[in-house]
């Protein structure tokens, strides 16, 4: 049930932030929108309001806009003049298509700016001590939380990698001599460290958090998104090219580890959620026909060649890529199952 609840969550906020990016762009270039739905299949609810049909339907997975001249007009619907999709400029189209994934990379960089903020990550630029693990040199030693290793062997040390190797290579040699500063007071301790059952000597200490101010926090959220949209888009052309075999997972899948990540905590949580939609606004711009990514390449193209794809050609193309994008998803759901059992 927590998979399911998380699972529904998940998809909820990223559908509806994804269409929301759709939806506000059109209202912004004045175009034409039937209806903003809650879910899919039949309506459950639905409410007139001054320029939308706001509508609640029966299953609680994603959601859609429908926006006027785009082939999904009801019969009882008219599209008022100069307010439908394909009235408006090639660039206008191109941005309401493209702004779906924005939302989402942007809700992705948000929610790393609320985790960097209010949880941080683990500082490896300081020797500061964060933890310390029961049963090892640095708790018989007296080394508390809060300390920082200024030095080893009398060698001084900045960073946590350094920290790390220096006492590697000196503590087979016999007792290591720390200089730790507390507050504003710095000492020594000669420690012994004797190897662990894998034979590396372990000193039992781990790094301190690091929470960023909200400014910085911006910054580097900025700096993550696009390391791992670098990372990802790696990742695909290596998929695409056969070059390393990467695991797809489905809607069974994600409802899986949405519910792990639920079960851990909060942060862990706001974690997956902004991958989750780092990965969805990404694909979404994948150049295949159906997503918006296809889209934004016909766009494009009309952009630089001054004329529009026959109007058949381009729905007979999106409709395929839909037909396989749906071939797709029930392949990956059976590998999923075929996974959790």
């Amino acid at each position: 049930m927590a998979s399911l609840v998380s699972f529904l969550l998940v998809i909820g906020v990223c559908v509806i932030v994804h269409e929301c990016g759709h939806y506000l762009t059109a209202r912004i270039f004045d175009v034409q929108v039937h209806e903003f739905a809650f879910g899919m299949g039949p309506v459950l609810f639905q409410r007139k309001g001054r320029h939308t049909v706001w509508s609640f339907r029966a299953f609680p997975v994603g959601g859609f806009v429908r926006l006027a001249g785009m082939g999904e007009d009801h019969e009882d619907e008219s599209v008022e003049e100069g307010r439908g999709f394909f009235d408006k400029a090639a660039w206008k189209r191109f941005l309401i298509l493209a702004n779906g994934s924005v939302f989402n990379i942007f809700l992705a960089m948000l929610l790393t700016v609320f985790f960097l903020s209010g949880h941080g990550v683990i500082n490896l630029e300081s020797t500061r001590i964060g933890e310390i693990m029961e049963g090892y040199p640095a708790q018989t030693a007296g080394i508390l939380p809060g300390d920082t290793i200024v030095s080893v062997n009398e060698s001084p040390v900045a960073s946590w990698r350094e920290m790390s190797e220096k006492i590697r290579a000196a503590a087979p040699s016999g007792p290591v001599l720390f200089s730790v500063r507390r507050n504003e007071d710095v000492f020594s301790l000669s420690v012994l460290i004797p190897p662990d059952a894998q034979g590396v000597p372990l000193f039992g200490i781990r790094p301190a958090m690091r929470q960023y101010p909200v400014l910085e926090a911006f910054s580097s959220a900025f700096s993550y998104t696009v390391d791992m949209t670098v990372e990802m888009a790696r990742g695909i052309f290596r998929w695409i090219s056969g070059v390393e075999k990467v695991d797809v997972t489905g809607p069974v899948g994600i409802a899986s580890m949405a519910g792990e990540a639920a079960r851990r905590g909060l942060w862990p949580f706001v974690t997956f959620l902004a991958l989750i939609n780092l990965n969805l606004g990404l694909l979404n711009l994948f150049p295949f026909p159906a997503l918006d990514g296809g889209r934004l390449i016909f766009t494009a193209g009309e952009m630089v060649l001054r004329r529009r794809l026959p109007a058949k050609i381009e729905n007979f193309i999106h409709m395929s890529g839909f037909v396989l994008l749906i071939l797709l998803i029930v392949y990956v759901t059976w590998q999923d199952i075929l996974r959790f059992f």
